[in-house]
């Protein structure tokens, strides 16, 4: 689709560098509004008093029209496909055209463990080394790839796309849990 997807905190740009870092990169620009500080985030009126700002999520068609407000809790993921809708209704040519481009998801993993992450998870770098650490063979699944997995996963963390998360012969642990991966996996 005919989209560009940007980042926009009010903290400085070596904070946003050391986030984007943490989590292993990001495939979007990152702007700072640090300075004058938060005065975008004051345009769209999400400015707190205390200089923070929500977290929320804007869509702005070519005209500079705000389509779209997502206002959430910093623990709330947003709604993925509520995106995706949105933008179809505004580009449906496009949408069509990127929807057909899309690689068809792959077949639900047969593993004894999965792994199900995405580039930017901060605790999935700690889950891989945990398994590896434990001699535990594992398959990965990447969910921002992969809106088939993507949507199991939702069904197992009340609609969120919440990663980790794991699969270890069909029992679900959301987020990394050492104690329950402990107890699954029966490691001492």
């Amino acid at each position: 689709m005919n989209t560009q997807v940007l980042g926009i905190s009010v903290d400085s740009v070596p904070c946003l560098s050391a986030w984007a870092e943490s989590l292993e990169g990001i495939t979007y620009p990152l702007l700072s509004d640090f300075y004058p500080h938060g005065e975008v985030a004051q345009r769209y009126d999400v400015l707190r008093e205390n200089g923070k700002s929500e977290r929320a999520l804007f869509i702005v068609d070519k005209e500079g029209i705000v389509r779209y407000v997502d206002v959430h809790d910093k623990d709330d993921q947003p709604d993925n496909e509520e995106l995706f809708h949105v933008l179809t209704e505004l580009e449906p040519e496009a949408a069509a055209a990127w929807e057909a481009a899309q690689p068809k998801a792959a077949p639900a993993p047969t593993a004894d463990v999965v792994l199900y992450c995405t580039p930017w998870c901060p605790s999935c770098p700690r889950a891989r080394a945990y398994l590896e650490e434990h001699g535990i063979e594992y398959e990965e699944v990447d969910i921002s790839s992969d809106r088939a997995a993507a949507e199991r996963v939702r069904g197992w963390a009340d609609g969120n796309e919440t990663t980790p998360t794991f699969d270890i012969k069909g029992t679900i642990i959301v987020n990394f849990d050492r104690a329950k991966l402990d107890q699954v996996l029966a490691i001492a």
